[in-house]
């Protein structure tokens, strides 16, 4: 059976003067994934997602959560749903177990506090003040924060920026184990990596537009089937021999390795076929998959970082 759609978003656009922030976006997200809305900063992500959780008034268009429209039946969306925001910002003072016991009380059915923050790792810094916490730490309480009124849906709105590669691979686990207790995520990132790490599905956002959805990997084989391949060997013949394998573009001697560009990764048992038959004894075979970040390159004409 299909998974139903949680999130559904027709021709939603946001506008600020002649600026058009979010422009004419549609997207399904479904019960169950980690979708990802990514793209550069000032593409539109974050206003996107406020106007789906409700927190900013679209221009035009079409929207509903869990069957419910964020705007003209916010106040029961907001015990389904679980919110951290991009610019989140506590007291400085105050402790972790405090803004654990304030959130809480804004709703009927919180969950066990303690027990989430054991979950999440800082159960130890309970009586800690947040302005003593690292920036993996800050993250931790803020997905607690965010998961204490035991949401269907976590909207995360750049997670992981700033953090280190250890703290972020962290919290990515994190993520994964909100998606693995039955509840669905919707991500905003401009970080490639982590879309392709995390991410069930994605829609690529640029000037406010939606470029293209799909799962990472399947965006990948769509737009970018072309492979780079590397064998070394020291076999003169391989070059030549390998450049008349179906799919081969291109075969390049270059200091010890060759160097082939193919149409697809269809190519390989060609490839291997070939060193076989023709006994070329190769010390290295390296496959350069194409990314989320070509994609965007492809699709967009500029890198993310732009």
């Amino acid at each position: 059976m299909a998974a139903r759609p949680i999130i559904q978003v027709s021709h939603l656009s946001k506008h600020y003067g002649v600026t058009r922030a979010v422009d004419d976006i549609s997207l399904d997200v479904f019960e169950g994934e980690i979708f990802g809305l990514i793209g550069p900063n000032g593409a539109g992500k974050t206003t996107a997602m406020e106007c789906i959780e409700g927190l900013r008034v679209p221009d035009s268009g079409q929207l509903s959560v869990l069957g419910v429209d964020p705007f003209r039946d916010s106040s029961a969306l907001l015990e389904r749903i679980g919110v951290q925001l991009q610019e989140a910002q506590l007291q400085k003072r105050i402790t972790v177990k405090e803004a654990i016991h304030l959130w809480s009380s804004l709703y009927r059915n919180p969950r066990d506090g303690h027990q989430l923050l054991a979950q999440l790792g800082i159960a130890g810094k309970a009586s800690s003040r947040f302005m003593t916490l690292s920036g993996g730490q800050k993250q931790r309480l803020f997905i607690a924060l965010a998961l204490i009124n035991d949401p269907e849906v976590v909207f995360l709105d750049e997670l992981t920026t700033g953090l280190d590669p250890q703290a972020r691979h962290a919290i990515w686990e994190l993520v994964r184990g909100i998606r693995d207790r039955g509840k669905t995520v919707f991500l905003t990132t401009h970080l490639m990596e982590e879309a392709e790490r995390l991410c069930d599905r994605v829609a690529i956002i640029d000037h406010g537009r939606i470029v293209d959805v799909d799962s990472p990997e399947g965006l990948v084989r769509r737009h970018c089937p072309e492979r780079t391949i590397l064998i070394a060997t020291a076999d003169e013949r391989a070059a030549d021999a390998l450049a008349r394998v179906a799919g081969v573009e291109s075969a390049i001697r270059d200091e010890g390795k060759v160097v082939l560009r193919a149409r697809s990764v269809d190519v390989m048992t060609g490839l291997i076929r070939c060193l076989a038959d023709q006994q070329i004894a190769v010390t290295d075979f390296r496959t350069i998959v194409p990314t989320l970040e070509d994609v965007f390159l492809k699709l967009t004409g500029h890198s993310v970082r732009q």
